[in-house]
C-alpha cells in the first residue's frame, strides 16, 4: 500500500522554523507559480525566462539599424539633422524596454488568498426516501458555486475559486500558469511572462504600440537610405537594396513583426472601445449580449489611460515572524499542497493557461471549448472535478451573503477599484 511521504516545506520555511527569531517576508512564502527579484519588488510570472528572448528580439535589430543604416545618415541631412534618427530610435527602444519592465515586473492586480473558506449552511438531501434511512432526512452541507452581484444595474455571477477561497470580484479570473486570482483578468501573455490584468493592462497597451511605432519607424528609414543610395549612384531600387543587406533584413524583419504587434494594437484598441478583455471576448462574446462594463467610447479610453492605477492589495515584503499566525498559515497552506501534490491530486479549479487560442498573438485562453461559448451575465460553471483539498462541498457555512470586499470592487468596476476590505492575508497587514 502506497503511503505518501510527509510534506517537506522549502528550504526558506524550513530555515525560519529553526529560530524562533528568524523572520521571513511574504514573497519567501508565496504559494502562486511567481518568480520575485530584488529582495520581492519585482515579481514576474513562471515563464520569466521568455522575457530575455523579448528584449533580444528588440535590441538586436536596433542595433543593426544604428550600425549599417542611421550610421551611414548621419551626413547625409542639412544642419546635423541625420543625428537625430539614431537618437529617436534609441529613444523609443528605451522607453519600450521601460514599458515592457512595468509591465512584467510588477503585481498585475493579484488578489490575496483567504486564510479560511467562506462559512456555509447545512442542506437537505431530499431525493433520498426517509423510509430508506429511519424516517430522518440526510444532512449535508453545500456552498454555492455562484453568487448574484449588481454591475452597472446588470445581475452578474460571480464563481467561487477553490484554490484561493474566495468568490471572485467580476471580471476576475484564476490563471493556471501563476496560480493566482487576477483582478480584471485580460490575459497571460508568454512574451513579457505575466499576466496582464488590472494594474499593467495600460502599460502592456503602450508597450505594444511602442514596439508598433519602432518598427514602422525602422522600416521606413530603411527605404528612406534605399532611395538615397539610388539617388546617388543612378541605379534601381535592386542594385539599391544589394548595396545595403542590413537594409534588407531589417525591412523584412519589420515587415513581418509589424503584422503581429499592429494586429495586436489594433485588436486591443477594439477591446478598450468597448471595454471588454481578451478573456471576455473569446468566452463571452458580448456581440448579442448586453456588455455591462461598456460606458462609452470616451469614458472607455479614460478609464483605461486617465484614471489612477489602483494600489497593490499584496504587500510582499511585509515581514512574517515564525510565531506569527501569518506563519503559520503560509505553513499550514504548503504542507496542505505537498500533500495533495505526493497523493498526485490535481485542481478543478484552475480557469486559464490551457490550450492557446490564439497563438500568433500569445494569448492563451481556457483549455475547456464548452466555457469559451458560456453566457457572461449567467457565468455557469460547467466544469467537473471540484479541487478535493479545498471543494466547497463539504464545509460548514453559516451566511451566504457576498463580502463588502465584493461589493465594493461590483460597484467600482467601471472605474477606480479601491482597496478589497476584509480580506485576510500577510500583505494587507
Amino acid at each position: 500500500m502506497y503511503v505518501a511521504p510527509p510534506p517537506q516545506l522549502s528550504v526558506a520555511t524550513q530555515r525560519g522554523t529553526d529560530d524562533n527569531t528568524v523572520t521571513r517576508r511574504v514573497y519567501q512564502l508565496w504559494e502562486g507559480s511567481n518568480k520575485f527579484f530584488l529582495g520581492g519588488r519585482l515579481i514576474f510570472g513562471p515563464d520569466v525566462r521568455s522575457l530575455f528572448l523579448t528584449i533580444f528580439m528588440i535590441i538586436v535589430p536596433l542595433a543593426i539599424f544604428c550600425a549599417f543604416v542611421a550610421n551611414n545618415l548621419l551626413d547625409k541631412f542639412s544642419h546635423h539633422l541625420g543625428i537625430f534618427i539614431m537618437a529617436i530610435a534609441i529613444i523609443f527602444t528605451v522607453s519600450d524596454l521601460f514599458l515592457l519592465l512595468l509591465t512584467s515586473g510588477r503585481d498585475p492586480g493579484i488578489i490575496p488568498r483567504n486564510e479560511n473558506p467562506p462559512e456555509q449552511e447545512e442542506d437537505y438531501d431530499t431525493s433520498i426516501s426517509p423510509a430508506e434511512w429511519g424516517g430522518g432526512q440526510i444532512s449535508r452541507l453545500r456552498l454555492p458555486r455562484t453568487k448574484d452581484t449588481m454591475v452597472n444595474g446588470v445581475a452578474v455571477k460571480i464563481k467561487y475559486c477553490d484554490t484561493c477561497m474566495l468568490y471572485r470580484p467580476p471580471r476576475c479570473s484564476h490563471c493556471s500558469i501563476c496560480n493566482n486570482c487576477v483582478e480584471r483578468f485580460d490575459h497571460h501573455c508568454p512574451w513579457v511572462g505575466q499576466c496582464i490584468g488590472q494594474r499593467n493592462y495600460r502599460y502592456f497597451f503602450m508597450f505594444v504600440f511602442s514596439t508598433t511605432l519602432l518598427c514602422i519607424y525602422i522600416f521606413a528609414f530603411c527605404w528612406v537610405y534605399i532611395k538615397i543610395i539610388m539617388e546617388a549612384h543612378q541605379i534601381n531600387v535592386w542594385r539599391a537594396m544589394l548595396k545595403t543587406p542590413a537594409s534588407i533584413v531589417l525591412i523584412i524583419y519589420t515587415f513581418i513583426a509589424v503584422w503581429f504587434v499592429g494586429g495586436l494594437t489594433a485588436f486591443h484598441i477594439y477591446l478598450i472601445s468597448t471595454n471588454q478583455t481578451t478573456y471576455e471576448n473569446f468566452r463571452y462574446r458580448y456581440d448579442n449580449k448586453e456588455n455591462p462594463y461598456h460606458r462609452g467610447l470616451v469614458q472607455n479610453f479614460i478609464e483605461i489611460f486617465f484614471t489612477k492605477t489602483s494600489p497593490s492589495k499584496n504587500n510582499f515584503r511585509a515581514k512574517v515572524t515564525h510565531e506569527s499566525p501569518d506563519y503559520k498559515f503560509f505553513c499550514s497552506r504548503l504542507e496542505t499542497d505537498t500533500l495533495d501534490t505526493n497523493m498526485g491530486k490535481g485542481g478543478g479549479d484552475l480557469e486559464i493557461g490551457g490550450k492557446p487560442s490564439w497563438p500568433s498573438l500569445g494569448i492563451e485562453t481556457s483549455e475547456d471549448s464548452e466555457d469559451l461559448q458560456g453566457d457572461a451575465l449567467e457565468g455557469i460553471d460547467t466544469r467537473s472535478g471540484i479541487h478535493p483539498r479545498r471543494s466547497s462541498w463539504g464545509r460548514k457555512s453559516g451566511s451566504w451573503e457576498i463580502t463588502p470586499d465584493i461589493i465594493a470592487l461590483a460597484a467600482g468596476v467601471g472605474g477606480e477599484v479601491s482597496r478589497a476590505n476584509g480580506v485576510n492575508t500577510p500583505g494587507n497587514r
